[in-house]
């Protein structure tokens, strides 16, 4: 049995098992995602096609690891004008294993979710130190002593005395 569906603007042909590069999806690694835009379903010589998407249809699948796509490099030209700009772009990407096509509106098997022994560990650690641990309180800080603003007015210059005409003859006579 295979299907197509559409996701990220684009349409991809899927079956059970398959392993499957799409754009960018919510979810960590390990998270199960639903594929509702089914447009096709076919199974040995008899084929359902959606106007625009079977109903009922839904895909479902693993999220194996989050990606990026290899670096595409944009360069832009006008000649003569003395324009050339250059820029670079990754495409986030995710990788699904789809584990099951469903038909007429079932609904997921859901897993047994088995707690993991990477979290039964984290759990045990953090009720162990609240029991042995008392909660620690900040030693208060101690204020340090203010110190006085100084009201000190600056210091005026004292004007210097006009020159009278009389007195800048005098100087410049002294200066030939």
């Amino acid at each position: 049995m295979f299907a197509v569906v559409k996701t990220g603007g684009k349409q991809y042909k899927v079956a059970k098992n398959d392993i499957v590069v799409v754009e960018k999806l919510a979810g960590d690694a390990g998270a199960t995602v639903e594929l509702d835009q089914v447009l096709m379903l076919g199974d040995g010589g008899k084929a359902t096609v959606g106007a625009p998407t079977v109903a009922g249809a839904l895909v479902t699948a693993e999220v194996v690891e989050q990606t990026r796509g290899p670096k595409i490099t944009i360069f832009k030209k006008k000649r003569r004008k003395h324009y050339q700009r250059t820029a670079g772009h990754r495409q986030d990407l995710t990788v699904l294993r789809v584990t099951d096509i469903l038909t007429d509106g079932a609904k997921p098997a859901k897993k047994a979710a088995a707690p993991k022994k990477a979290e039964a560990k984290t759990a045990e650690k953090a009720e162990a130190p609240a029991k042995a641990e008392a909660p620690k309180k900040a030693a208060p800080k101690a204020e340090a002593p203010k110190k006085a603003a100084a009201a000190k007015a600056p210091a005026k210059k004292a004007a210097a005395p006009k020159k009278t005409t009389a007195a800048k003859k005098a100087a410049d006579k002294t200066k030939e």
